[in-house]
């Protein structure tokens, strides 16, 4: 059978096509963006970043889009199928992000940083902007973070658990409104009854992952496959024998720390100690 070809020549990467239509319909409608921006209520300069692809903004604001246009749901399908796409994430993690996107459950041990399911913007772009990021780019790769929290919120949610060291909790973010406010995202969803959270405190000394951030993520499949990753790289782990020597190291670690009713009340002390801060 031969390929198959795109009918209407228009792009086939959800994120451009996303873009195009709200480009076309706008010039059909035969608005300016100031102009689309005073109907909706929205800051117009959101609809230009929108259509030059630097964002795609929510899925209110597609709806409302589609409502202006009448385009019965096509917006909002093609905002769901833009924010779904793995190719906005850095190539060398796509293939993490298509199997986290997919697995049942999700453990995790968190050296120096927030979980990315976790992180508030302000905290992504900080860390991000450590990593080297900047521009444009930076702000797909933030929002792309924040849009993976989405399947924990959800109905059908996988289990997650975070394991994070006690250096993750003394770690501020330069803004100390934007900490309390990480702090309180983390708080609130590890009370969720599909989220566990927990603390190794600094007391326990060496573990047997004290310089090795690791996901562990259980397939549809049965299987389990291990993300293991640095600021700088990640590598995917799939070899069973492997996977199960990080997961025994896993284990005794999860031994080590708090409870998740410990490491709440953990979590508040630091909440408290960071309001109590003066802000610079």
């Amino acid at each position: 059978m031969p390929p198959r070809r795109a009918v209407t020549g228009r792009s086939q990467e959800p994120r451009q096509r996303y873009a195009e239509e709200l480009r076309l319909l706008r010039a059909q409608k035969g608005d300016s963006l100031r102009q689309l921006g005073e109907a909706l209520g929205w800051d117009w300069s959101l609809f230009g970043k929108m259509e030059s692809g630097q964002t795609i903004g929510g899925p209110e604001v597609a709806e409302a889009l589609d409502q202006y246009y009448g385009t019965a749901g096509l917006l909002l399908t093609l905002w769901e199928l833009a924010a779904g796409d793995p190719t906005q994430f850095r190539e060398r993690y796509r293939r993490y992000m298509t199997l986290e996107s997919e697995a049942l459950s999700i453990w995790h041990y968190g050296v120096s940083t927030v979980h990315g399911l976790l992180q508030t913007a302000s905290y992504a772009q900080e860390l991000l902007s450590a990593g080297g990021l900047g521009g444009e780019e930076l702000t797909r790769q933030v929002e792309a973070r924040i849009r993976r929290r989405a399947p924990l919120e959800g109905e059908d949610t996988p289990r997650f658990r975070t394991i994070l060291s006690e250096a993750v909790l003394r770690t501020p973010l330069e803004d100390a409104m934007e900490w309390r406010k990480q702090l309180e995202l983390l708080l609130a969803m590890s009370e969720r009854p599909n989220i566990k959270v927990q603390i190794v405190r600094h007391s326990v000394g060496l573990h047997a992952l004290s310089n090795t951030d690791t996901t562990f993520l259980r397939l549809r499949d049965g299987h389990t496959v291990a993300w293991v990753e640095t600021g700088y790289s990640g590598e995917l782990v799939e070899e069973t024998a492997a996977v199960e020597r990080l997961q025994l190291s896993y284990d005794l670690v999860r031994d080590l720390a708090l409870s998740p009713v410990e490491s709440r009340k953990f979590i508040r002390q630091m909440l408290e100690e960071a309001s109590c801060e003066p802000s610079t």
